[in-house]
Parts: structure tokens; sequence; C-alpha cells
């Protein structure tokens, strides 16, 4: 026999007494094909003659509530005399439900402890593992590549180098014109230059520290880092040698591929601020753009200023190279594009370019220009503090300068050196706005 256990109490042994006899057909209202109206129309037929006009319905109506009075009082004196038995019945579940729950609290107190220590020992030490996990990856890529790119600039150079030995000689003499050697320059070297070059180009043109909405890691700062050094290094080992006699050798691919890093920023920066002049409200969000923007320029200056030009093996000391006695790659790109600093070329640029722009919303008239004219100071304030914030380095790059790799020239913290470049952005602006 079943022994009852605390979970399923017995039912209660108390016997019903025996049901009364009753008039109500239960079975009928109990069948599945019962059907009210059925039920209705059959009561209405029995109390009725089909030719009596009107039908007398409250004949059958007391019927039906006699009926219902009389299941109610059925169902009053079952409840009554069974009341015990029920209650006991419920009581001994209801005892034995707390003593379930009260012996499952200890295990679901035990298991939820054991949760928040594995969540606390495991969790913050995966979510730190997997962080370092993906600078690791990042940074072995960037290695990767890095190392790539130099053996093969290493044996291009190698090649170039014996190349031009053999037709500085004797033995070299018609080489040129031997078919296997055409072949090798044009399908080998001449492709994997053009794919080093391309490669370098495209991460000169992608270099950033940040954004208006923040800035990048350390970590990623650096690997940013690595990458933007490696390209401007193979960029100036692939410039062409053996130009007009006399002179002056000089990175043009380099100093190229950083014009157009420059000339994207000032242009997409220039026409963003023409769009904001014109609809006001998003002039803040613009100009948050246009610092981070010009901050990106001041990070590469310094990644510029830190890096040394490296050895060129085809670049002859008769030739010279266009360096200050500093060896750094800044000072091409400053003596190219002739500024003293990255920052003033930045801003000297783009608000030679603003004010035709201002003129020209100005002219149009309407609403938007009013509403510029009235807010004059406060355009003004905005773009004093565009030009100080975006004249600084990114906090990143800040940091690694202050470890000695190098800082940002004509920089200061405060902005101090920059009055005239905010002249000048604020008056290319401001001064073309009229009365």
């Amino acid at each position: 026999m079943d022994t009852p256990t605390a979970a399923n109490p017995p039912p209660p042994t108390t016997s019903a007494p025996p049901a009364e006899p009753s008039y109500i057909d239960y079975e009928a209202f109990l069948s599945p094909s019962f059907s009210p109206r059925t039920f209705a129309n059959t009561l209405v037929r029995a109390t009725n003659n089909p030719t009596d006009t009107p039908l007398d319905l409250s004949t059958p109506l007391s019927r039906v509530l006699f009926d219902t009075q009389e299941i109610d009082a059925h169902i009053d004196a079952l409840a009554t005399r069974a009341a015990g038995p029920l209650l006991a019945h419920t009581a001994t579940h209801t005892a034995a439900s707390r003593r379930i729950l009260a012996a499952l609290q200890g295990q679901l107190d035990a298991l939820r402890a054991s949760h928040a220590q594995l969540v606390s020992e495991v969790g913050a030490k995966h979510a730190a593992a997997e962080e370092v996990r993906c600078v690791v990856v990042r940074l072995w890529g960037a290695l990767r590549l890095g190392r790539a790119v130099g053996r093969a600039l290493l044996l291009g150079r190698l090649l170039e180098a014996q190349w031009a030995e053999l037709f500085g000689g004797v033995e070299g003499e018609g080489l040129e014109r031997v078919d296997v050697v055409t072949v090798l320059r044009e399908g080998v070297v001449v492709r994997v230059e053009g794919a080093v070059r391309e490669t370098a180009e495209r991460v000169v043109r992608e270099f950033s520290v940040g954004s208006a909405a923040g800035s990048a890691t350390f970590a990623q700062s650096e690997e940013v880092r690595a990458r933007t050094v490696s390209a401007l290094t193979a960029l100036y080992l692939l410039t062409p040698v053996g130009g007009k006699a006399g002179e002056r050798w000089a990175p043009v691919l380099m100093l190229q591929a950083l014009e157009v890093y420059l000339r994207s920023a000032l242009q997409s920066s220039i026409a963003a601020l023409a769009r904001a002049l014109g609809t006001l409200p998003s002039l803040e969000r613009t100009l948050a753009e246009v610092s981070a923007r010009c901050q990106n320029v001041v990070a590469l200056e310094s990644v510029l200023e830190g890096t040394k030009v490296p050895a060129h093996p085809l670049v002859h000391g008769a030739q010279g190279v266009a360096t200050a006695p500093s060896g750094n790659m800044l000072q091409p790109l400053l003596a190219y594009l002739e500024t003293g600093s990255l920052a003033s070329y930045f801003w000297r640029t783009m608000a030679s370019s603003m004010a035709p722009r201002v003129q020209e919303i100005v002219a149009k008239g309407g609403v938007s220009v009013r509403t510029l004219k009235s807010n004059r100071q406060s355009v003004s304030d905005a773009i004093r503090e565009c030009v100080v914030r975006g004249s600084q380095l990114p906090n990143v790059v800040a940091a690694a300068a202050a470890k000695g790799r190098g800082k940002a020239g004509g920089t200061d913290a405060g902005g101090k050196h920059w009055d005239r470049e905010v002249a000048v952005m604020v008056g290319s602006v401001v001064n073309n706005l009229g009365r």
C-alpha cells in the first residue's frame, strides 16, 4: 500500500451522505448536446398553447427561477455538510506546501549565493580576459602586417638596388631588352609595390584616434599609431629616386597621402559647418565633429613628429633629403604645406573657404539668416571653443606624448597659442554676416 506523504495528503475519509432525490433532470443539463435555446423553446411550448396570443412568459420564467433556487439550496446543503472535511483537506495541503517551500528556500538561497559568487569571480575576469584577447589579436595582426610590409619593401629595394648596379656596369648593358627581366619587373616588382602603396595610402586615409562621441582606448590608439607609422615608412621608401640633376629628393608619396588626408578632413568640415550655419540647432553637434577632426590632425602631427625618417638605401648624400636636422617625418610635411603646424594649417585653410560660404548664405536671406545674425555672439563663442578644443591633443595621445613619444608642435593645453587661429575662424563667419 502507498503511504500518504506530506506532499500528497490523503483525501478526506468522511463519506458524503446519499444524495437526496430531486425533480431536476441533472443528466439533461450535463449532456454535451444540451442547448439553452432548445430547452427554452421546449419550456415555452409546454406552458402555452400554440394559438395563444400573446404568449405567457411569466410561467416558464418562474419555473427557471425556481429550479435555480433549488440548485442553490442543494449547493448550500452540500457545502455545509462537507465543510469540515474540505477545510481539513485544504489545511493539510497548505501545511504540506509550506513545509516544501521551507525545505526549498535554503537550497534556493544557497543557489543564489553560488551564482552571485560565480558572476563576481568568473564574469568580471572573463570580461577583462576577453578585452585583453581582442587587444592581443589586433596587435598581432598589426605586427604581422608590419613585418610583411617590411619584408616586401626590403626584397623590393634589394632587387632595385641590384638592378641599378647591373645597369651601372658593363654587365648590365642591354639588360632592359631581355624579356624575362621585363616580365619580372612588371609582373612582380611593380605589382607588389602597387599593392603595398595602395594599402599604405588606405591606412593613412583611415587614421583616427576618436570622434565627437568619444576617444579610442590607449591600446587602440597604439595600434592605430603602429599601423600609421608602418604605412608612412612604406610610402617614404617607395618614393621613386632619380629625378632631375641637382633636384632635391623628397618623399612625394608620403606627402601626397598626408595631403589627401588633410584635404578630406577639411572638405568634410567646411561642408558640415556651412550646412550647420543654415540650420543653427545643429551647429553644436557639427562643431564637435569639426573639433574631433582637427584633434585627429593634431594627433597625426604628434605621430609624425615622434617618428624618425627611415634610412633610404637609394638616396645618396649628394641628393639630400628634404628634412630638418631633427630627422622626423613632420618636417617634410610642414615644408611641403608651408606652415608652422598642422592645426594652424587646418584652421586657416578652413577659414579661407568659409568666408565665401557665409556670404552665399547671407545672400539667400530668410529666417535662418536672421536667426544667425541675432545669435552672432553665441556663434562666435561656439566657434572659439571649437578651435581651442580641436587644437589640443586627444587625451589618449597626450598620455603617450607625456611618456616621451612625441608632442604636437605649437599645441598648448590651455589654447593660448591659438589666438590668431581663433580670430581668423571667428572673423570668417561673424565678419561676413553683415548687420
